[in-house]
């Protein structure tokens, strides 16, 4: 033994014969420990998550027989309510529904504001675009006269002016690049106006600033994770919402939709495993209470789901489709993202405690990886309140400007609908931590005592009760 700590690279075991060395119980540990990391059939998927013991076949089996059902259903519901493209429709010419244009800021000069109100000069910039108010235009001082130039469309190249006035926090800029909206049917001068700034070059820069930073930090695992997110926007923009314009139910198309990206994204970003499987049953089932609890607490609190201009104009441009259920769709899809984070990392905790002592038992894998969850509950939940308060800011100060009390504000829909999505979804997140850990745990444990699970099934366990599992007993 003291030798074998002086040269731990020499071989143990008895010599043969011929000299060399049997292999001994280190060799064997070594061996199993670099096996569960490389890409040899049946592991190829679960080293990113660390070593992940394989599970017997009947385990497999049952896994299978939940999962491949349901995948077969998330297949049909797909091609029935496939929406075939985004129905079209006349533009409004409100809000967002208008056509607009890539123009370009050419000239910008200052003029008086009472000279040019008084000859029915150009028209004022969009009050939407610039932050400004119609009251403005009626105030006197400097104003800015620029001159736009249409970059795209039938009319690239014609240009049209457009006054900016002093009260406006957003000033045009000459070089600056902007949105023009169109309206066909006003006069010539009046048809096209500002309505936005063309921020297309920084955004781009910063997705691909944090795409850089994922497969930087994430190697292999990164680019996976951004293809899943290709395919989650893929979904959305060719499924979710065409077949919601459509006039398909709401929760309906939102729930297969939602069950289509889970299943990509999990198993495309943590590995075709049971490990994944246990993760993907654990978000089902929370899917499915986040979808009662909210349809039931919806009702309950009459919420139309029509409560500002956007919504408004979904409505009055589809009067078809269902207002409520698109809340509770928002709800549940809204849920998803942070539901994958938690029920990985519990189902994660689960096999890596049963790894470091594989003799610990299903209620011993629970009550450690319980208590795991429970700081993950604390920082999620506080995570989605903070986040629908700082969405709902401008709405709570508004409140506050009004001198509006506590009861009032939440009573009203506006809020109503902010507090029903966040605390269901909160519920949701909860109850997926214990529902995916005795998952887990069940799970795993049980694979444990299945008698002639294999080779390599039995050749972690042994390895780490020779080695980890009797340091820890110390």
């Amino acid at each position: 033994m003291t030798r074998m700590e002086q040269h731990p690279r020499r071989p143990s075991g008895p010599r043969r014969p011929d000299g060399s060395y049997r292999p001994g119980p280190d060799h064997l540990h070594g061996h199993v420990h670099t096996a569960s990391h490389d890409s040899s059939p049946g592991h190829g998927h679960s080293h990113g998550h660390g070593p992940a013991a394989p599970v017997s076949r009947h385990l497999r089996k049952v896994i299978a027989a939940v999962l491949v059902p349901f995948a077969a259903a998330v297949v049909v519901g797909l091609v029935a309510l496939w929406p075939g493209g985004t129905p079209s429709h006349k533009h409004s010419g409100v809000g967002f529904d208008r056509q607009t244009q890539q123009a370009t800021v050419t000239r910008v000069v200052a003029v008086d504001c009472a000279s040019v109100h008084a000859s029915g000069g150009a028209p004022a910039a969009d009050p939407s675009a610039t932050g400004g108010s119609p009251a403005g235009q009626r105030s006197g001082g400097t104003c800015k006269k620029a001159t736009v130039r249409v970059d795209t469309g039938k009319d690239k190249g014609r240009t049209f002016t457009e006054i900016v006035q002093p009260d406006q926090s957003r000033q045009l800029h000459q070089g600056e690049q902007v949105v023009a909206a169109y309206e066909p049917t006003a006069p010539r001068d009046l048809q096209y106006s500002v309505t936005d700034v063309n921020r297309t070059f920084p955004m781009a820069l910063l997705a691909g600033v944090f795409a850089l930073a994922v497969v930087v930090v994430g190697r292999m695992r990164g680019v996976m994770a951004l293809v899943a997110l290709a395919v989650s926007f893929l979904v959305l923009n060719q499924f979710i919402l065409p077949a919601i314009l459509q006039g398909s139910n709401p929760l309906l198309v939102a729930v297969v939709g939602a069950s289509a990206i889970m299943l990509i994204a999990l198993y495309m970003c943590h590995g075709l495993s049971a490990r994944t499987s246990v993760a993907v049953l654990g978000t089902l089932i929370s899917l499915s209470l986040i979808g009662l609890l909210g349809a039931q607490f919806i009702g309950w609190a009459a919420l139309t789901g029509n409560t500002d201009d956007s919504t408004g104009l979904i409505h009055g441009l589809y009067p078809k489709i269902d207002m409520s259920g698109l809340l509770l769709a928002g709800v549940i899809i809204g849920s998803l993202g942070v539901l994958d984070d938690v029920t990985v990392t519990q189902t994660s905790a689960v096999w890596e405690l049963h790894e470091a002592n594989p003799s610990m038992g299903p209620r011993g894998l629970y009550r450690a990886a319980i208590r795991i969850g429970r700081d993950h509950i604390a920082s999620v939940v506080n995570t989605l309140v903070l986040a629908y308060a700082g969405a709902a800011l401008p709405l709570l100060l508004l409140f506050s400007i009004a001198q509006s009390g506590v009861g009032t504000v939440a009573d009203s829909e506006l809020v109503a609908e902010e507090i029903v999505r966040t605390l269901v979804g909160s519920i949701g997140l909860v109850a997926s931590v214990p529902v995916t850990t005795a998952l887990a745990a069940l799970v795993v444990a049980s694979d444990r005592r299945e008698p002639g699970t294999g080779a390599a099934t039995g050749a972690r366990p042994a390895a780490a009760r020779g080695g980890r599992g009797r340091r820890r007993k110390r």
